[in-house]
């Protein structure tokens, strides 16, 4: 019987950083690593009129297609599990939180898409002044929100550093203002080896009747 695949999903706000550590897991890591995440899915799979899809941001921005959210996500995490399951491994970079017109429990559903797998749940934070930094400089200010003319970090920025760490069950965080991609996903294979994941099945357990 083969091995499934490890899972490595990279929860975070936007600039946190996230893709440049799947790209440095895809580059340094042995086997094979597969990429699935919010920007394949809502830049790629997801029609146009129901986008950014599952990269909806907290504050109930689109409420007429929040309903398909969770099984957007639902769908997502089922892609991940089978990509585990032929014994490929797998990068997923995301932005959870709860943060929708009305909760929605997404993060304690997926968790049992992934139950019985080595799936590990990373928490990439990085402080807001940084975060500013980055959604202001060169090209990224032309696809993400920026300071106000004031020279502050505007409300929706301000709700995903809220919202997008509750409740903060991890197996491992990194801080991508201290340490650069390679050196997170060193921390990331680090705990890897340390043992097995425990973050999802905690999250699992917090669905109400589980």
């Amino acid at each position: 019987m083969t091995e499934p695949g490890t899972i490595v999903v990279l929860n975070g706000a936007p600039r946190a950083g996230k893709s440049s550590i799947a790209s440095a897991i895809q580059d340094h890591f042995d086997g094979v690593w597969m990429n699935l995440g919010v920007d394949v899915f809502s830049r790629s799979v997801t029609p146009p009129r129901y986008r950014p899809g599952i990269g909806l941001r907290p504050g109930g921005e689109r409420p007429d297609i929040e309903a398909l959210a969770p099984v957007l996500y639902a769908a997502m995490y089922e892609s991940v599990a089978a990509h585990s399951r032929l014994s490929l491994n797998v990068v997923v970079d995301v932005g959870h939180h709860d943060g929708y017109s009305k909760p929605l429990g997404i993060l304690p559903q997926v968790a049992r898409a992934v139950a019985g797998l080595p799936a590990y749940l990373i928490g990439v934070r990085c402080p807001l002044e940084e975060i500013m930094t980055r959604r202001d400089a060169g090209e990224a200010g032309r696809e993400y929100v920026t300071s106000t003319e004031a020279g502050k970090a505007p409300d929706v920025v301000l709700r995903w550093q809220r919202e997008v760490h509750r409740p903060g069950i991890y197996d491992a965080e990194v801080d991508t203002s201290v340490l650069g991609p390679a050196a997170c996903a060193e921390v990331i294979r680090r705990r890897l080896a340390s043992g097995p994941p425990t973050a999802f099945s905690r999250l699992a357990a917090l669905e109400p009747g589980r």
